[in-house]
């Protein structure tokens, strides 16, 4: 039985609204943010923000304090970007939406089946140096069982309230590019793009408010393959 088994039904849909509707700050024409150059020859992918109920949550305290995430840090057997923190996800397979591909993920990489019904809603799309456009999709996964990891895909599995993601993030300048580098921190150290740039927009929308726009946001240099 997982921990959000001990938040009620009606607390867990009061979260659920107040996430759906502080992403409303951002319009329909804000969520496909890359532009067409951006997106020419690059391939579909999806991440998640897989949202779970903290514990002892009341569906009236600050959304950082009773709202967790899916964090995981990818198997070290994995070719790409193994042994990094990471946030469910992969590619959009032929005849998928970003929101179909994001709940086939969850289900494959930590064993959660999530219906049409779950989707709160999308970030921006972050067009990635690697050859990618993402588009982040917001989850409610209360009530839907215990996260279980598919040790092929996750080595560590972790559910941190959002607080952890409310710190200012840093932006630093490189010579290889005009656009800033940004680095979120989280626990210990500190999460570059892509990752790093869906953690800062949802903070901005979710937590603050703002509609704050990140498709220009830079990746650090070691991430540009």
């Amino acid at each position: 039985m997982g921990d959000d088994a001990v938040v009620p039904d009606g607390v867990q849909q009061r979260l659920r609204e107040r996430v759906r509707a502080a992403l409303s700050v951002l319009p329909a024409e804000r969520r496909q943010a890359a532009s067409d150059a951006d997106r020419a020859g690059k391939r579909a992918a999806a991440v998640t923000l897989t949202l779970l109920p903290v514990p002892g949550a009341t569906g009236d305290g600050p959304l950082a304090d009773e709202v967790a995430f899916v964090l995981t840090r990818r198997a070290r057997s994995l070719r790409a970007h193994s042994g990094q923190w990471a946030l469910p996800g992969g590619r959009i397979d032929a005849g998928e939406t970003a929101e179909q591909a994001g709940r086939r993920e969850v289900a494959e990489e930590i064993g959660l089946a999530l219906g049409p019904e779950r989707v709160l809603g999308l970030l921006d799309d972050y067009p990635t140096r690697s050859g990618y456009v993402i588009t982040p999709v917001v989850l409610w996964a209360g009530g839907a069982g215990e996260p279980v990891p598919n040790p092929d895909e996750v080595a560590v599995l972790h559910r941190p309230p959002l607080a952890e993601i409310d710190r200012e993030p840093r932006f630093l300048t490189i010579p290889e590019s005009e656009a800033p580098v940004i680095q979120v921190p989280l626990f210990d150290r500190y999460v570059h793009a892509p990752t790093g740039a869906v953690l800062y927009q949802f903070r901005e929308v979710v937590l603050h408010g703002r509609p704050t726009r990140v498709a220009h946001l830079e990746q650090p240099v070691f991430a540009w393959r």
